[in-house]
């Protein structure tokens, strides 16, 4: 009996925890496939393509370990007033000719200027904590020189941190503080902001971001639980990329994203994403100090994409953990030129 009292006090404890990482680690979720849609991090995205973009995401992490964090979003953005200059309406591929090839890029132009909205839904749950959050977008583009552009974003929304109070039940012996079930900070909405600028042009592109702009915390102490400046702090993103061509037909696109949340350490990718012509991709990154990840993706149509990834960590996680897996489901809306890929974001 001792040592099944034992036994419960342990998982209480680990349990909470797991909250407390919870609240004050990975206070947004972590995405191995940003590369493919970078708008999940960064609002100045918003309508850069000719299309309305749709992707649908699912991230299971550290798969075999109980209650790890599951991601799930659905992201949508689109143009507004937006002028290409193709005289038609249509798109056809070349024989013999790569459609993404040096030619192409060639005859990139900078955008023309014009503003985009977007929409994106999220819903993150790890172990008994479970957020959701709404957002809408706004960003303005526009050229500042014959091949380079500028957009600036931002997005505004909600966000809801619920508690399942089940997951956290073990036995009269152990209890649990009544002040963790009894929240007013817990299971409630709260306002959420973020902004961010994207330089784009035909071989590279550099942005900035920041999430969470508002600063806000739940405490759990001295019997009872309220807000705290300054606790859930801003996440700031830096990304940059730059493409070049191996041969005709595959191109090569070096990227580095750096992550920083106060006052955890910064956080390093590095990655390299290989593309055959406008049909298919593959990818890997490093995560230094954590692990490693490896990417494919394919463009079945100019109406439908497909990705998926697995994530290896070198943490001491990998001892319980089989990996992360993440599956994102793309759609182009409204594609009157027919592009199977991005032109703007690769």
């Amino acid at each position: 009996m001792e040592k099944q009292r034992s036994m419960k006090k342990f998982l209480s404890i680990v349990c909470l925890l797991f909250i407390t990482n919870a609240m004050l680690a990975q206070q947004q979720p972590h995405y191995t496939q940003y590369i493919i849609n970078n708008y999940i991090i960064n609002p100045a995205i918003t309508g850069i393509e000719n299309y309305g973009d749709v992707k649908i995401g699912h991230r299971q992490q550290w798969v075999g370990l109980q209650d790890a964090p599951v991601t799930t979003y659905l992201t949508f953005h689109k143009p507004i007033g937006k002028v290409d200059d193709r005289t038609t309406a249509t798109s056809f591929e070349m024989p013999g000719e790569n459609p993404r090839g040096r030619s192409y890029w060639q005859d990139y132009e900078a955008a023309k200027p014009h503003h985009g909205v977007g929409l994106k839904i999220i819903n993150d749950r790890t172990g008994p904590l479970n957020r959701f959050g709404g957002y809408v977008s706004y960003a303005y583009h526009l050229g500042i020189s014959a091949k380079t552009s500028i957009a600036a974003g931002f997005e505004a929304g909600v966000r809801n941190v619920s508690l399942n109070a089940n997951k956290l039940f073990f036995g009269n012996a152990v209890p649990v503080d009544p002040v963790v079930f009894n929240s007013n900070e817990i299971n409630v909405i709260k306002p959420d902001f973020g902004a961010g600028v994207w330089v784009y042009s035909s071989d590279y592109f550099i942005g900035l971001s920041a999430q969470q702009i508002i600063p806000q915390k739940v405490i759990f102490s001295n019997q009872q639980v309220g807000t705290q400046s300054g606790k859930l702090v801003p996440h700031i993103f830096a990304t940059a990329g730059y493409r070049f061509f191996l041969n005709d037909d595959i191109s090569a696109i070096p990227s580095v994203m750096v992550k920083y949340v106060q006052p955890a350490p910064m956080q390093f990718d590095v990655n390299t994403k290989f593309q055959y012509r406008d049909l298919l991709w593959a990818g890997a990154s490093y995560r230094i100090n954590d692990g490693f990840a490896g990417m494919v993706g394919l463009n079945v149509s100019n109406t439908f994409n497909i990705s998926y990834s697995y994530d290896y960590t070198t943490s001491r996680l990998n001892t319980v953990s089989k990996g992360t897996h993440e599956f994102v489901l793309g759609f182009l809306i409204g594609n009157k030129y027919g592009d199977w890929c991005p032109r703007n974001v690769w």
